[in-house]
């Protein structure tokens, strides 16, 4: 029997965390042995409560990490797989979206001999912002992450134990777990899934959260923007000189419809706007490595509730692991 284990970040799910434990483990707990990770990323409703509630009630089976504050889904997931025991990590929302009754789809798939399983959606429900938000994220990433162009990029996957392993060797204090994994690995799954419509909250990913995440993909798995300056740079050195022949050739055969100000400030101006943008960019390269050589953390975890048996087999896990990577 294999073990499964199905890791899910919570925020501010009081409505829907009961029923998907639930769901999972009346489906699943007696086909695998089953184990399923909360991570509470510091969740403002009842959620705290009611994954305490889940976890006495099956303390051998959910294990429930508490975060101090809101660190976003990926750094909740990086908390989470340091806790994952199974042969299998299934990660899934907690809005009830992606239905629990598919959980098995993703599991049979990956054990044609997979490390990742991505699910697709033939009919998403999600709302014309969340699509369009979607559409762009899947175009940076087959453009930056050089993935294929029919995968999407799905937070509903699963990925094996040899994944698991290789993900939190990552101490990025922003990481974007999708681009390590197509970093990682080519031998990658897909199968089709259905998607419900959001039944209680709005989605938690406003615009801000969705430009943070797009900026962790750019910056952290790509010198694409670099590049992009450096040609446009180029390219303007090409202009320079040749409207500079240009305006020479202009000022003693043919008159002007421009004066010179009006020429000089274009040109002033659109050259400082190229200065501030190469910046800005150089800028968040330098922002980050600032960060990784300050340490910030990628999550600091409160509490964590579990049973002292899984305890053990974690830290027999952990020494295994350090061991293979001295």
């Amino acid at each position: 029997m294999h073990k499964v284990s199905i890791l899910i970040p919570v925020y501010n799910a009081e409505n829907t965390i009961a029923l998907l434990c639930g769901s999972l483990l009346s489906l699943y707990s007696r086909n695998y042995d089953l184990e399923i990770i909360l991570v509470n990323d510091y969740s403002s409703d009842d959620t705290d409560s009611i994954c305490r509630k889940l976890h006495s009630d099956h303390p051998g089976i959910i294990t429930y990490v508490v975060l101090p504050r809101n660190f976003g889904e990926h750094n909740a997931l990086m908390a989470g797989l340091n806790y994952v025991s199974g042969d299998y990590c299934v990660m899934m929302d907690d809005d009830l979206q992606n239905p629990p009754e598919e959980v098995g789809k993703l599991i049979e798939e990956i054990q044609k001999g997979y490390d990742v399983v991505y699910t697709y959606y033939p009919s998403k429900k999600d709302s014309l912002f969340r699509r369009a938000g979607s559409r762009f994220n899947d175009s940076i990433a087959t453009l930056l992450l050089r993935k294929p162009k029919n995968l999407y990029l799905s937070s509903f996957k699963v990925i094996n134990r040899f994944l698991v392993s290789e993900i939190i060797k990552h101490d990025n204090p922003n990481p974007y777990i999708d681009g390590i994994i197509v970093r990682t690995t080519s031998s990658i799954g897909t199968v089709s899934v259905l998607h419900r419509e959001r039944s209680y909250s709005s989605s938690g990913y406003t615009m801000a959260k969705l430009v943070s995440l797009w900026g962790n993909m750019v910056v952290s798995f790509s010198l694409f923007p670099l590049r992009l300056a450096g040609i446009a740079g180029t390219l303007l050195i090409i202009f320079a000189l040749v409207y500079g022949l240009y305006k020479t050739y202009d000022t003693y055969n043919v008159s002007s419809e421009l004066t010179d100000f009006e020429t000089l400030m274009s040109a002033n101006l659109f050259f400082r706007g190229l200065v501030l943008l190469a910046i800005s960019i150089l800028g968040e390269y330098v922002g980050r490595i600032y960060q990784l050589l300050h340490k910030d953390p990628q999550f600091v975890i409160r509490e964590v509730l579990t049973s002292p048996q899984k305890t053990g087999v974690l830290t027999l896990i952990r020494t295994q692991r350090q061991g293979y990577g001295q």
